[in-house]
């Protein structure tokens, strides 16, 4: 089965998986779900994730969760902003600042996938992913 959005299907189920406290989720390996992965591991909302690849085949991202000390949801909301239907491009200027900065905007931008904090510090705008608070 072809999925037609990948990085709505990545965030899905890592929000599933965070909701029924798994330990770990598998998604479809993507260079921009490779990327978001990484800006979700440099940032702190996931502990890890690894490449699985499969010969003839695209592989999966298997991402291991975190959680509080006390097992609490660190992942809270993950919001798809940008659309098949509706792309959303910011300027650097206009990039979001979820929740005054507490959350995180993940930026498309043509130096690779990076958080709203790295897009404004290397002057950068482009497609806005998602929010994550």
């Amino acid at each position: 089965m072809a999925i037609n959005d990948p990085i709505a299907d990545m965030l899905t189920r890592i929000r599933n998986a965070a909701r029924n406290k798994a330990k770990h989720v598998a998604c479809v390996n993507t260079k921009i779900c490779r990327g978001l992965a990484d800006v979700l591991k440099s940032e702190g909302y996931i502990e890890d994730f690894e490449v699985i690849e499969e010969p003839g085949k695209s592989g999966v991202i298997n991402v291991k969760l975190k959680y509080g000390p006390r097992g609490e949801q660190i992942l809270h909301v993950l919001k798809r902003e940008s659309k098949p239907g509706r792309r959303v491009y910011t300027k650097v200027k206009d990039i979001p600042r979820p929740m005054q900065g507490l959350g995180i905007a993940v930026v498309s931008t043509s130096s690779g996938v990076m958080s709203d904090r790295v897009a404004r510090e290397k002057g950068v705008g482009g497609e806005l992913l998602c929010t994550v608070l």
